[in-house]
């Protein structure tokens, strides 16, 4: 399902949601919830979190949300922790489980399958959000495990959006791919960025005027695209002039070994390393 999804959960019981970490992304989360708890399913909201940001805790004085209550079985848990912490958060974990709560959980490399075993539960969704989701621009796909049905797909969906666009759901075995596109996507625009800040400077132009112009390039055409129906080809021909400055430093850039062979083994390096890490947590 994509973000702005006119699924209705109108007629839906409002479900209680229980969200572990309040970091950057959990925050996000919560804070679209906030502004319509009714639209993401929610009648109920719990954060639970040992160092609390100024606006958890300003929600929480304003009843917005409980923070920190005793542990109940939640219709919904969030799981937004790092995952190397999850080992040892998973005895407090169980408290809020019951055999109908619903698992979301938004840790890179850690499975639908330990998350099930760990917990003892049948109802997990696997997500992977990626930094713009802070800002409510962000791209997230998920997957579920078997046990779940329409209605939880539906649930996850809604409790993703206020990150941005969600794709799902997905094969389980697709997220390593989805970690590396879009998970770490935003590191590699920040990248070329600062490579193309510093290709500026090496053509003469100074320390801040590169970077400005580097940046803003990168901003503006992120916004042209996100606002085109035209394929990233099409604009990028649009650019181009024949024999002109553009095609002459596609002609590099495209060549072999150049930016889109590069890009291919940056993601199925990055999707090796997810594999790994997914092999390492199933140890532990």
């Amino acid at each position: 399902m994509a973000a702005g999804s006119s699924t209705s959960v109108e007629g839906a019981r409002l479900k209680h949601a229980v969200l572990v970490g309040a970091g950057r992304m959990g925050s996000a989360m919560a804070r679209g919830w906030i502004q319509d708890l009714g639209a993401a399913g929610v009648g109920r909201l719990s954060v639970v979190e040992r160092a609390p940001t100024e606006d958890v805790i300003e929600a929480s004085e304003d009843k917005l949300i409980v923070l920190n209550p005793p542990p109940e079985p939640a219709d919904i848990l969030v799981l937004a922790i790092k995952p190397q912490n999850f080992t040892g958060a998973v005895e407090g974990l169980k408290a809020w489980v019951s055999p109908q709560t619903l698992v979301v959980s938004i840790m890179a490399g850690v499975t639908i399958a330990r998350i099930s075993s760990a917990l003892g539960c049948e109802k997990v969704a696997r997500a992977m959000p990626n930094t713009p989701g802070a800002i409510g621009m962000g791209a997230t796909a998920f997957a579920l495990s078997p046990a779940c049905s329409d209605a939880e797909s539906v649930a996850t969906g809604h409790l993703l959006e206020p990150l941005g666009l969600v794709i799902g759901p997905l094969k389980e075995e697709q997220m390593d791919a989805v970690t590396a596109v879009s998970g770490s996507g935003p590191a590699y625009v920040f990248l070329l960025v600062e490579a193309l800040a510093a290709a500026g400077r090496s053509a003469g132009l100074g320390e801040a005027t590169a970077l400005t112009l580097a940046r803003e390039t990168i901003v503006g055409a992120g916004a042209l695209l996100g606002n085109s129906s035209e394929s990233p080809a099409d604009l990028r021909k649009a650019v181009t002039s024949p024999n002109g400055t553009t095609a002459a430093a596609l002609d590099v850039l495209m060549s072999a070994g150049g930016m889109p062979d590069l890009m291919r083994k940056a993601v199925d390096a990055a999707v090796r390393r997810g594999q790994e890490l997914s092999r390492e947590a199933e140890k532990k």
